[in-house]
């Protein structure tokens, strides 16, 4: 069954914003056209009207689970994003980050093994769509879905997502422990990792870094700023002070690492752009994201400055970086599959030729 894959002109011309009255709505044709030209479409592979035939409620579903989801766990949305993000730097896109493989599963990677979650809810889900749509919608979209519906639930901006996605075969824990930028890498080394992927080092950085404007950090993340910055019992002199006292009482030495921390200490479940007025101030929690400020000569500084005075540009920034990110190494047309049970591959799926050279039967 041929599916759509090309963005027509007459979409462009009529594209209107979805209504959703809980998001911040002002994106409008011109940026998608902006984002459009630039090629964030893989040549025409995704289009938000990909499910308009086979799953027209797809967004529907996922949004409802998420909405049921965050009654009890307010910071599922940034734990969604963040699935969105460390499947999209690890093969791409492709939602191998949600594969159960205990050799090679890139949940018991580094920087996501007791830390990356929401999988259950994804799980969630998937499985309302395949009773809605069976064999339809891949895991790697729903993702891509979930993230947009966590921003625009916490207040952020709404935006069509790009769809049409397929799901990999395989994980690779090796490849997310060297791509997945982290939490106490400096600025040039996560600077490396973007352009590993293809994106670039100024504003994608400072943008996508702004998911972290809603969500929680474990204190293992972090502590090393308050006691032992640099291994000589110092703290990080980037930290605002009054703002190292309180994370002191939160996480004390030697205290339970888990124990959690509002990322943004302002407005910790709302998407906004006080992220960047946090970092003016020296209160960016993580390391990764002070230094976007406190880095000598940075590029991302005056990112950061406009960013933190106006937040419609951020909006504007996040949602062209989101949707480059979500275009990183795509499989697309018959490549990969539509996973049944995102966890793991179709059974139905077989080898053929090589151990490179896999078919679905979806």
């Amino acid at each position: 069954m041929s599916k759509k894959n090309i963005i027509s002109e007459s979409f462009l011309q009529g594209y209107q914003m979805p209504a959703k009255m809980h998001c911040f709505q002002y994106i409008v044709a011109l940026l998608f056209c902006a984002v459009l030209l630039e090629g964030s479409f893989s040549n025409g592979q995704l289009s938000p009207s990909f499910y308009d035939e086979t799953c027209p409620n797809v967004t529907s579903i996922v949004r409802q689970v998420l909405a049921n989801a965050a009654l009890s766990d307010p910071r599922i949305g940034a734990s969604l994003i963040r699935l969105h993000f460390h499947d999209c730097f690890v093969q791409g896109c492709d939602a191998s980050i949600l594969l159960d493989d205990p050799v090679n599963g890139e949940k018991e990677a580094l920087p996501n093994n007791n830390s990356a979650r929401g999988y259950e809810v994804v799980d969630a889900m998937k499985a309302a769509l395949e009773s809605a749509c069976p064999n339809t919608v891949s895991c790697a979209d729903i993702l891509a879905i979930a993230s947009e519906e966590s921003v625009c639930l916490a207040g952020g901006p709404s935006w069509a997502v790009p769809l049409g996605r397929r799901d990999g075969f395989t994980a690779n824990r090796t490849l997310a422990n060297a791509n997945l930028p982290g939490f106490f890498e400096s600025l040039d080394a996560i600077k490396f990792k973007f352009t590993a992927v293809g994106l670039n080092t100024s504003t994608d950085v400072v943008a996508l870094s702004g998911a972290h404007t809603f969500g929680r950090a474990q204190c293992f993340t972090f502590t090393a700023r308050l006691y032992n910055f640099t291994g000589v019992g110092d703290t990080d002199p980037t930290l605002n002070t009054t703002y190292l006292e309180t994370l002191r009482q939160l996480c004390p030495q030697g205290g339970n690492g888990s124990v959690l921390a509002n990322l943004d200490p302002t407005t910790p479940d709302g998407f906004d752009n006080n992220y960047f007025t946090n970092l003016q101030v020296h209160k960016g929690l993580l390391q990764s994201d002070q230094q976007l400020f406190s880095t000598e000569g940075a590029d991302t500084i005056e990112i950061v400055n406009r960013f933190s005075s106006n937040q419609t540009a951020f909006f504007e920034s996040f949602v062209e970086s989101m949707i480059r990110m979500g275009n990183i190494s795509l499989l697309t047309g018959t490549a990969g599959e539509i996973r049944s049970n995102c966890r793991v591959v179709n059974a139905a799926t077989i080898r053929s030729g090589s151990d490179d050279a896999l078919v679905s039967s979806i």
